[in-house]
């Protein structure tokens, strides 16, 4: 029979990229990861990680027991849920803004709903000032999104610097007196904001070329060369490159947060809370 734990550290291992990130998110020592693996392939009689690689790399019969392995952490979890004595029930709403969605909001879900069956979890996706009005008045019960440098609310997760991102930086530079094309969400949007203040205080005219209220749509109208989109820099969506040279200025760092609203599930909020730092925080380095 297999062993639940060994599966547990294989997940982990591809789904954190190494042995050393694996180790630290199931909070064991590197060297039981390792032996977790090398027993679940004598069990199995296969190699399952390409070990003439720098970066861990399944093989191809690592690749078929994956989905497997997850399902039975999967079943192993509800089943845990379901007849444990401390088992979380009732209904949770998040709200979550775009960028993040984009990026690293899968495996917490998934982390969430495995651990927490009897949970209804309602998932709203917006930009951030929308769902801190949804918090206000408690159409949510907790919020992962952007705050501005300075502000207070919530707890804060960590802290990353905003960057310009195009298709193609050099073609895209400006001659002098022409205004920096900007794709960006509509207001109120924190990186709009911050990217049309800064421009303002260094004099340098803009034009907004593209609004769209989903980062997908943004990312196409940037891929198509038709502007300059602001995003983290951890979160730039593949096929844009960091627009360096000087010719457009620094943006403040951006801070995210999570904030739950007052009076929801305590037991609830910090269950998912929970979830989204260790999946998070590590991350920001």
């Amino acid at each position: 029979m297999l062993n639940l734990i060994h599966l547990e550290s294989f997940v982990s291992l591809q789904e954190s990229g190494s042995f050393t990130a694996a180790a630290d998110r199931l909070g064991i020592g590197q060297s039981t990861v390792t032996q977790h693996i090398q027993r679940l392939e004598k069990s199995l009689g296969k190699q399952l990680i390409d070990r003439t690689t720098h970066r861990v790399q399944l093989t191809t019969e690592g690749e078929a027991l994956l989905s497997y392995a997850r399902a039975m952490l999967d079943l192993n979890g509800k089943v845990h849920s379901l007849f444990g004595e401390n088992r979380l029930r009732g209904r949770l709403r998040l709200g979550v803004s775009e960028d993040v969605v984009a990026s690293r909001l899968t495996l917490i879900l998934e982390d969430f709903i495995r651990l927490h069956p009897l949970v209804d979890l309602e998932l709203t996706v917006a930009l951030s000032s929308p769902l801190y009005q949804m918090l206000d008045v408690g159409e949510l019960d907790l919020v992962l999104a952007k705050r501005h440098i300075g502000e207070t609310q919530g707890r804060l997760l960590y802290r990353e610097p905003l960057v310009w991102l195009a298709r193609d930086p050099e073609l895209i530079r400006l001659k002098e007196g022409e205004p920096v094309p900007l794709i960006a969400f509509p207001t109120p949007s924190i990186t709009r904001k911050i990217a049309q203040d800064t421009l303002d205080r260094h004099k340098i005219l803009w034009r907004i070329v593209c609004t769209c209220a989903s980062l997908s749509g943004l990312t196409a109208a940037a891929r198509a060369g038709m502007g300059v989109l602001v995003q983290p820099r951890s979160m730039a969506p593949d096929g844009l490159k960091e627009v360096s040279g000087g010719w457009l200025p620094p943006l403040d760092d951006v801070e995210f947060v999570l904030v739950p609203r007052r009076g929801a599930d305590a037991a609830l909020v910090e269950a998912l809370s929970a979830l989204i730092v260790a999946r998070l925080v590590p991350q920001a380095g």
